[in-house]
């Protein structure tokens, strides 16, 4: 049973279990080994040390992140409860005026920056275990040939070790989104359980901070956005899982000079503690796991960016045409929260730590004007339709000039990609290489072309 406590404590009057008197390495009675398991401190590294599970500490990464923001932790109130139920209602009703799809919601709720630790780990789990053992296992490479027989007779301790630094590391950068993240798809991914839309309200009220404008005007805005994400996730069967197949497919691709790998873990390990947490944490930042970026990753990254694009454009257009009207300030907190993203700030970093990559939409504005664009010309159906399929997306070339995409729409350029023939070929990949947001265009042809 894992505890509840952070790294380096434990209950009070909780003892490990004491050898047998007169047994090996005892000392006896009183002696010193059954005065060391009486302080928590090594009681704790016993249980660190018998870790036998995957690549990341999952105990170590929650109480980790648990103890780190416990100082600023707040509870969500029952009133802020209700406040966030009733503006994802209303967000609801507004969006069913401006898109085909249906609610994506089945739960409405606000979580505590403890909440969203601990009901997001199954997800950060999927995304980071591929990456922390693809870097284990380069690691176990770089041991120099003469310690490898030593490394035989220490795997298991090795496993412990190398489990409860990823640990640490994911512990440190959860806690830092924690703080940070205003909705269950703030960053991007769907970390929530599927078809639970969520605001923190203790961080939605420090984002309001200096804005000038009413607390409930915000929260009905971050609602839209999230119910708007709902909608999408919700409904579009392939898109949540290509989108993290897209992030596992990047892991795969990683890769790291063995040879400066090996010269930076000797330097690094010759000043890691056991007993000190920070210096485990400075071994990480040392440069000791930083991959490099092979060709296999940087087609995984764009193939990511053109869909996060595409998701967050989308979420823009609908937010923005549902909001009109209703709310005076929804331009200036579209414009913040574009800024936000693109800036990549320490939550944009403390992912990348994560899983090795940044979750930035770099063609954020691109897609927004293209899905608005296509709205104008085409009419909310024929703008959410390309959601049926993958290959129907945009490409990262058609964000270059939306309204060239917009026009070929308009003449048909292609019954290629038509849903027609798409639906007749089958339900939508699932394997990430296969993601077609960075497809090839279709044929051009001139603009009189039928």
């Amino acid at each position: 049973m894992s505890s509840d406590f952070p790294f380096g404590f434990g209950a009070s009057g909780q003892e490990p279990e004491r050898r047998e008197p007169g047994g090996p390495h005892s000392g006896g009675a009183g002696g010193p080994e059954d005065l060391i398991g009486k302080m928590p401190l090594f009681a704790e590294l016993q249980k660190l040390f018998a870790y036998s599970g995957g690549p990341v500490n999952w105990d170590l990464a929650r109480q980790g992140a648990i103890g780190a923001v416990a100082g600023g932790h707040r509870p969500v109130s029952e009133s802020e409860r209700d406040a966030v139920r009733a503006a994802l209602q209303l967000a609801d009703l507004w969006l069913g005026e401006v898109t085909e799809l249906p609610s994506g919601i089945t739960t409405a709720t606000a979580w505590s920056r403890v909440e969203w630790i601990e009901k997001t780990l199954p997800v950060w789990s999927n995304l980071c275990d591929p990456v922390a053992a693809q870097v284990a296992s380069t690691m176990a490479s770089a041991i120099p040939a003469e310690a490898a027989q030593a490394v035989g007779q220490m795997g298991g301790m090795l496993q412990a070790l190398g489990g409860m630094m990823f640990g640490a590391q994911v512990g440190q950068a959860m806690a830092s989104l924690s703080s940070e993240v205003l909705t269950g798809t703030d960053v991007g991914l769907p970390l929530a359980p599927a078809g639970t839309a969520v605001l923190l309200p203790q961080n939605v009220n420090e984002f309001g901070t200096g804005l000038e404008l009413p607390e409930d005007e915000i929260r009905l805005f971050l609602a839209l956005r999230e119910a708007a994400y709902q909608r999408l996730f919700g409904h579009v069967p392939w898109l949540r899982q290509r989108l993290l197949d897209t992030v596992e497919s990047y892991a795969r691709g990683i890769t790291v000079d063995v040879d400066a790998m090996r010269s930076t873990m000797e330097e690094a390990m010759g000043s890691v503690d056991p007993t000190n947490p920070e210096s485990l944490q400075q071994a990480l930042q040392s440069g000791m796991f930083t991959p490099q970026e092979s060709p296999d990753q940087k087609r995984a990254l764009a193939r990511l960016e053109t869909l996060l694009a595409l998701t967050e454009g989308w979420v823009d257009a609908v937010v923005s045409q549902a909001s009109e009207g209703r709310l005076p300030g929804a331009v200036a907190l579209t414009e913040t929260i574009r800024r936000r993203r693109a800036s990549g700030g320490p939550a944009e970093q403390t992912f990348a730590a994560l899983v090795g990559l940044e979750l930035r939409p770099r063609r954020l504005r691109a897609a927004a004007t293209l899905w608005s664009a296509l709205q104008a010309e085409q009419g909310m159906a024929g703008r959410d339709r390309l959601w049926t399929h993958p290959d129907l997306l945009p490409s990262a070339d058609d964000l270059d000039d939306p309204q060239a995409f917009v026009r070929g729409q308009a003449t048909g350029m292609s019954t290629a990609w038509s849903v027609e023939a798409l639906e007749e070929a089958g339900p939508a990949p699932t394997d990430p290489e296969r993601d077609r947001p960075d497809r090839p265009d279709p044929p051009k042809t001139d603009g009189n072309s039928a």
